[in-house]
């Protein structure tokens, strides 16, 4: 099927093919019955802007690349959501990627973005390794990176404090009564992971606790793999009253491995979790979590990003949110 240009339009309209354009940039220059006219046949033509073109008169796409680490994780599907809606109350589009924690696959992909001509990107990195990785890159793109606190690198970074959130979780348990807390899910190659058990330790050592751990053995984190992990746990003779998840899809899994051992939550343990993803507030889960301000985060990123787009000469900027404790029923006083 042809495609309709504008000139195909200009025909139909009886205009010439520089009023189809100045209807369809609003110019001032015609009349506002003209451009409503044009703008109709257009529809009715079913014709589509050629995005490219303009993009070089412009100089800009209206595009946005977003790198994600695993788009089936539901902290990230619930991220770039809340970043799409963002982008899109500014003008802009964006495109999803997915790296898979996998630092070569990450540079491929942000190569890709520079060849498609995105006006920036906003990074979920694969790694601590992720910026060194990227670095030769970041003069050509304006970047923005979220989730992992990249401490003293100069270019711009949102994160949630991912210390405080934990050590918070830990005082919350203290207080109601809990002096075993088995820290969840431990993993090796993220600085998130890193801070978040940081944290922890860091409030156990303030509270007089003494740490207990049941890290991650595998490559990422999942329901699946807290589910796993829980087995292998719950099984043991329980020296804990509370669990503090590293996430809430770990939590998640261990809520499936507790009903299936017949465990009840928070009767037998209680349960706390990191992110505050939506299935968190469901009925039958109800899981009380730290939560990282999804929609703030979205919005600072494409806040920042498009500053950098905006401004070649804006510097970078480091911004930490804080986490706030979401109390529901997965957690009991003793």
């Amino acid at each position: 099927m042809k495609n309709v240009t504008i000139k195909d339009v200009a025909k139909a309209a009886g205009v010439s093919y520089s009023t189809v354009s100045r209807a369809l940039s609003d110019s001032p220059e015609i009349s506002e019955e003209t451009r409503g006219r044009i703008l109709e046949i257009c529809k009715e033509m079913h014709y589509t802007p050629n995005t490219v073109a303009r993009s070089m008169v412009m100089k800009s796409t209206k595009l946005l690349g977003l790198i994600l680490t695993g788009i089936n994780n539901p902290f990230m599907s619930e991220l770039s959501y809340h970043i799409d809606r963002q982008a899109r109350a500014r003008g802009y589009n964006i495109i999803l990627c997915n790296s898979s924690r996998d630092i070569e696959q990450e540079r491929e992909l942000f190569e890709l973005m520079i060849g498609r001509q995105v006006d920036g990107v906003i990074l979920l990195p694969a790694g601590p390794e992720s910026y060194e990785s990227l670095q030769p890159f970041f003069s050509r793109l304006p970047t923005v990176f979220v989730g992992e606190n990249l401490r003293d690198a100069q270019e711009s970074y949102v994160s949630v404090d991912n210390f405080r959130g934990t050590y918070m979780g830990v005082e919350y348990l203290y207080k109601l009564g809990h002096r075993d807390i088995l820290y969840f899910g431990k993993r090796q190659g993220s600085t998130t992971h890193q801070l978040r058990s940081d944290g922890y330790a860091a409030a156990c050592q303030d509270l007089g606790l003494t740490p207990q751990y049941c890290n991650n053995t595998f490559s990422n984190t999942s329901i699946k793999y807290g589910y796993q992990l829980a087995k292998q746990l719950l099984v043991q003779e329980r020296k804990f009253t509370a669990i503090f998840a590293s996430t809430d899809t770990n939590a998640l899994g261990i809520m499936q491995a507790a009903e299936e051992m017949g465990l009840r939550i928070p009767q037998d343990f209680s349960l706390l979790g990191f992110d505050n993803i939506r299935d968190s507030g469901l009925p039958r889960i109800e899981l009380t979590t730290i939560e990282q301000p999804m929609k703030m985060l979205a919005s600072v990123a494409v806040h920042t990003l498009l500053e950098k787009v905006q401004n070649e000469l804006a510097g970078y900027t480091h911004r930490i949110l804080t986490p706030t404790l979401i109390e529901r029923s997965s957690c009991r006083q003793i």
